[in-house]
Order: C-alpha cells, then sequence, then structure tokens
C-alpha cells in the first residue's frame, strides 16, 4: 500500500513563502440555531501566504483572504439569506449583497513546547469590523505534493467569534453570537 506524501514530522517543513492552495483550504463555522441544535456551513477558496522557517517558527507569518460572497450552508433558503441585499435604509440581516472579503493577518505566533501547535494571534477583518483572534494551530503535514511536486504544508485551527462584535447581529439571541471556527488549510511552495 503506497503511503500518503505528507507527515506531521516537522524535519520535513522547507523554509520559504507558501501560498494557500485554494481548493483544498476551508473554513468551516457552526452557531447555535433556537437552543435546539447547531447549523454548520463552510467559507472556501481561501487564498494568502505563509512566510515559515523551521529554524524560527515564532516568526511565521500568514495572511489569508476568504471570499464571504461564496458562503454555503445545505439550504439554499439559508444561502440567499446570508446575502441577501440589505433593506432600504437598515443593514443587512447577514453579509448582505456584495460582501468585501474577510481577513485574516497574523500579529504573532507562539509555539508550544511540542513543536506541533501554536497560538496565531492576529487580526480578523469581518463586514468591515477589525478585531483581534487567537486561532490554536496544529501542524498537520508536509511533503511534496505528488501532482505539481511542490513542498505543501497543512495545518488545523480552531477559534471562536462573536457575531456582535462584527455587526453581524440578525436573530441574536434565538441564533448564536459565538461562532465556532474550524480552519483547514494547505500551503504550497512557490
Amino acid at each position: 500500500m503506497p503511503e500518503a506524501p505528507g507527515k506531521a514530522d516537522k524535519s520535513r517543513v522547507v523554509a520559504g513563502t507558501y501560498t494557500a492552495d485554494a481548493g483544498h483550504s476551508l473554513v468551516a463555522w457552526n452557531v447555535n440555531h433556537f437552543g435546539f441544535n447547531d447549523y454548520f456551513g463552510l467559507f472556501g477558496d481561501i487564498t494568502g501566504t505563509l512566510d515559515i522557517d523551521p529554524a524560527n517558527p515564532a516568526a511565521a507569518k500568514v495572511s489569508v483572504k476568504i471570499p464571504v460572497s461564496k458562503v454555503l450552508t445545505a439550504s439554499p433558503g439559508l444561502n440567499a439569506h446570508l446575502l441577501k441585499p440589505a433593506a432600504e435604509g437598515k443593514p443587512a440581516d447577514f453579509f448582505g449583497a456584495a460582501p468585501a472579503d474577510a481577513t485574516f493577518v497574523s500579529t504573532s505566533v507562539v509555539p508550544a513546547t511540542d513543536g506541533m501547535s501554536a497560538t496565531i494571534t492576529g487580526n480578523l477583518t469581518l463586514n468591515g469590523v477589525t478585531k483581534p483572534v487567537a486561532i490554536a494551530a496544529t501542524f498537520a503535514g508536509a511533503g511534496t505534493n505528488p501532482f505539481n511536486k511542490a513542498s505543501t504544508l497543512g495545518f488545523h485551527g480552531t477559534t471562536s467569534i462573536k457575531r456582535s462584535d462584527f455587526n453581524v447581529k440578525y436573530g441574536l439571541p434565538f441564533v448564536s453570537d459565538e461562532v465556532k471556527l474550524d480552519i483547514t488549510v494547505a500551503f504550497e511552495k512557490k
């Protein structure tokens, strides 16, 4: 049986600048609906860069864009509501008809002693508001992509935000203010 090309082995990390693999990077979100159950959605097509040197992981820098306009849920009606234009003179219920991309730009990386995880703090801009966010990140793997031969790194991350902090207040408190984010990003060295 052949082995997967990526392994959670930090000795495989090659220093340099990497580009997010938009086709294999996602941010899943989760809110509680009416106190009955959780509801999930996705943002994909993430773009951005990672600068990393395995000899100095605290100096790593990451910057990504998340196209809010491509939000996806299992419900076509909810997809439409998330992107519904604002009524005249009122704010949009959620993101509006032509939302700007969300961005995350790191300001610090604090590696854990295990060398396999870190806290990445940065500025999240969403819906025209910028707030600091800390992401608990875990190194998932590194290796060479067998198709394009690029050195590739992967990470998982989790964090929570309050949507009201970003002026997304529709349905509070029936739909939770807390939004849990589950992040998976692959980066390829170019």
